[in-house]
């Protein structure tokens, strides 16, 4: 009913080949497969994967690798900021998401996921008219092509070179209804992450059952609130001077919550790990017990 996978994102140093083979041998029914340019240098963290190479597709080699491995492909994910304000920059976005959502069609992966972006220093006004602008083309492209689009509501706003707006739009609920107001096609949707609801101060829950028909994919991470540390600094401050990411069971997510209103909704589709959490980042080792330990815990919800 709910297909387990994890975002490839963690296993940076792995080809496709034994991304795929991870999943299998790990009881993992999918995995969102990250497309960055190959020659990417965005050195954020978890950015500047590269396990499809878009540019340089071979449609017979990554059918042949899922055969072999009985594991799909969720969705394919690239997160760059396609409003950035420097518009040589926000243009090779945009277009490298249409190469995207043309490899995805031809491999009948259903989804892309990605971010709206963000100018940071405007507001939401002011960016909801950059998006106005600029969408409109991606989505056209989507909508020939058959393929999803799921937005991930992460603000990207951690720390100061995000300051002070962050680099993704699509963060709240009146955001997303603003949205689908300007862009009504049903292929634009969400890739819905719960633990950005968090640190935000804002249920996450509910979007399951007011954007049902929106939730195109379904990312499954975790965080922690240091309510001593927000006491201290407030919800001005950078975001991750009073949480962490963690893996799921480890934070504040209400997952039984969660997946109970998955279940109301008739929700069908991927729900995949995305691991960010520092404290297994030490070692190859620690990134794979990081990924099984959110298996384990999430088994609890799902047949694997």
């Amino acid at each position: 009913m709910l297909n387990l996978g994890f975002a490839s994102a963690i296993l940076a140093d792995y080809d496709l080949t034994n991304v795929l083979k991870f999943a299998s041998e790990h009881r993992f029914k999918c995995v969102e497969i990250m497309c960055w340019p190959a020659d990417n240098s965005d050195a954020r963290r978890y950015a500047g994967v590269t396990h499809i190479d878009v540019d340089n597709l071979d449609v017979a080699q990554v059918n042949a690798l899922v055969q072999q491995y009985g594991v799909s492909i969720s969705g394919l994910g690239y997160y760059p900021n396609p409003l950035d304000p420097d518009p040589a920059k926000a243009e090779f976005f945009r277009e490298h998401i249409k190469k995207i959502i043309r490899a995805a069609a031809k491999l009948n992966v259903p989804v892309v996921n990605t971010f709206i972006g963000r100018n940071p220093s405007l507001n939401i006004t002011d960016n909801l008219k950059l998006y106005a602008e600029h969408w409109p083309a991606i989505v056209k492209v989507a909508e020939e092509n058959n393929v999803k689009l799921g937005i991930e509501n992460c603000p990207m706003w951690f720390t100061d070179d995000e300051w002070p707006g962050g680099k993704n739009l699509a963060t709240t609920p009146a955001i997303w209804d603003r949205m689908f107001e300007i862009i009504p096609s049903p292929i634009l949707g969400l890739n819905y992450d719960p633990s950005h609801m968090i640190w935000q101060m804002m249920d996450e829950v509910r979007p399951i059952y007011d954007y049902r028909d929106r939730l195109h994919h379904i990312h499954l991470k975790d965080v922690k609130l240091y309510r001593d540390k927000l006491n201290r600094v407030g919800i001005m401050a950078n975001p991750l001077e009073y949480h962490s990411p963690k893996l799921p069971g480890l934070g504040d997510v209400r997952w039984r919550d969660f997946f109970a209103a998955l279940t109301d909704v008739r929700y069908r589709g991927p729900v995949c790990i995305e691991v960010e959490d520092k404290a297994y980042e030490g070692s190859p080792e620690d990134v794979q017990t990081a990924i099984l330990t959110a298996r384990n815990y999430l088994g609890q919800f799902l047949v694997l």
